[in-house]
């Protein structure tokens, strides 16, 4: 594909900086995935080329089209909450409670010595409690309407996630959850971003969670023909931007982080991994489920981070893509990124860690913050595992197979829904 014409390079002189007095850091990184469940284990696992993804362990998926994918085996959420409250918590806010007690030990935050109405949690989650909606209309249709759980309501609302984090550390500030498919994550730390900027809080918890691999999960996903068939070789099946990707491989997780304002961590001494400088939201406004094929909505969101980051394309080092392994949207995000970075896209390193991870759904986007805040943090580019042939519709700089040593400064992450939407975030050095 050719590169089309751009004003790559132009300067940004429209942007009004006085929205931009508070400046928000990342002080704490919290995780859970197929692959691991605490971050350092995470990005080693990333760097040595490991897969998370294996046939199924948490349902028999024998009678499945598709019997493999990212789930977490004998997942324990231990410590990060109440005994009492595991079997009112769906395990997409159990994944939520752990990844979020692990991002606030790695701040070293206390909340008891913050002022509760400045710290809140802002989470997003695709689907929310699918384990419990599907739990209860089996015990409905078997066992009876007066045997539905009294907890069912709240433990499948999407924004219980975010509401138990705010009871479990006393967080009276903004509390909202956002459902935006594959873009929750990237549009709650977003709005985590703005909330901070605007002078509404000093700390949030943010990032996303998921907890979909269900009989309707897969299923549901298995017959649009959204997923990849590979029995016979889950580890090779999700192979974004390869010639050979023929789906998306389901997987399910948390990726949760602490923002905060600068001089608020400053003050308390907070370690501090990476500034985030820019969001850029946008929707295709076409398909239910199907990207724009010029990937002009993703343009969009790119162009908005940028101008608000305060740069151009030319400055962004590393691009932590959505790709998916999909045929559509791989190809979709590459006319993308040309349309925005003209000729400076053949020198930006890009990679896809669904390779490694499968795609988490609304969960996607807070993982793989993390790991774009850990390639400014260490100026390594994490691989794209499995792109073996890479197919000439996708013929930017992937990193395939292994991770390359690179100056990072600024880094950028995007992630794309169904339903159109696009939300990307752009973080740096301090």
């Amino acid at each position: 594909m050719g590169l089309p014409d751009s004003n790559v390079g132009q300067p940004l002189d429209s942007f009004d900086s006085s929205c931009m007095n508070r400046r928000v850091v990342v002080t704490g990184l919290g995780c859970v995935t197929p692959l691991a469940l605490d971050v350092p284990s995470l990005w080693n696992g990333i760097l040595e080329g490991k897969s998370g993804i294996h046939p199924l362990t948490i349902l028999d998926a024998t009678h499945h089209k598709v019997r493999f994918g990212g789930d977490v085996p004998n997942f324990d959420p231990g410590i990060s909450c109440e005994p009492k409250d595991l079997k009112r918590l769906d395990r997409f806010s159990l994944f939520a409670m752990w990844a979020a007690y692990h991002a606030i030990i790695d701040s070293g935050l206390d909340f008891s010595k913050e002022q509760s109405h400045r710290c809140g949690a802002i989470v997003g989650s695709g689907i929310g409690g699918l384990n419990e909606i599907e739990e209860q209309i089996l015990r409905m249709h078997t066992k009876g309407l007066d045997r539905v759980s009294p907890f069912t309501i709240p433990k499948m609302m999407l924004n219980a996630a975010g509401g138990n984090l705010a009871i479990q550390y006393g967080l009276k500030g903004p509390n909202f959850a956002i459902a935006t498919a594959c873009a929750s994550s990237n549009n709650a730390m977003g709005d985590a971003l703005k909330s901070i900027r605007t002078g509404e809080a000093d700390v949030l918890i943010t990032g996303g969670t998921e907890a979909a691999i269900t009989h309707m999960g897969v299923a549901g996903f298995s017959n649009m023909k959204a997923l990849s068939t590979r029995n016979d070789a889950p580890e090779k099946a999700s192979r974004p931007f390869d010639a050979d990707r023929d789906g998306f491989v389901l997987s399910e997780g948390a990726g949760i982080l602490i923002f905060e304002e600068l001089e608020h961590a400053k003050a308390r001494g907070a370690k501090i991994y990476a500034e985030v400088l820019g969001y850029g939201g946008s929707c295709d406004a076409g398909h239910i489920t199907a990207p724009d094929e010029n990937g002009r909505g993703a343009s969009m969101a790119m162009r908005n981070s940028l101008i608000e980051a305060q740069l151009d394309s030319t400055q962004i080092d590393y691009i932590n893509a959505h790709g998916t392994s999909t045929p559509l949207g791989d190809k979709a995000e590459t006319i993308a990124v040309k349309s925005v970075f003209g000729e400076s896209a053949r020198s930006v390193a890009i990679s896809s860690t669904k390779g490694h991870l499968g795609h988490a759904l609304g969960a996607s986007g807070g993982i793989e913050m993390i790991l774009s805040i850990l390639s400014c943090y260490y100026d390594i580019i994490p691989p794209t595992i499995n792109l073996e042939t890479p197919d000439p519709n996708c013929d930017l700089d992937y990193t395939p197979l292994t991770p390359r040593n690179r100056k990072v400064r600024y880094a950028m992450n995007n992630s794309f829904g169904f339903g159109g939407h696009n939300a990307t975030l752009i973080c740096s050095k301090l």
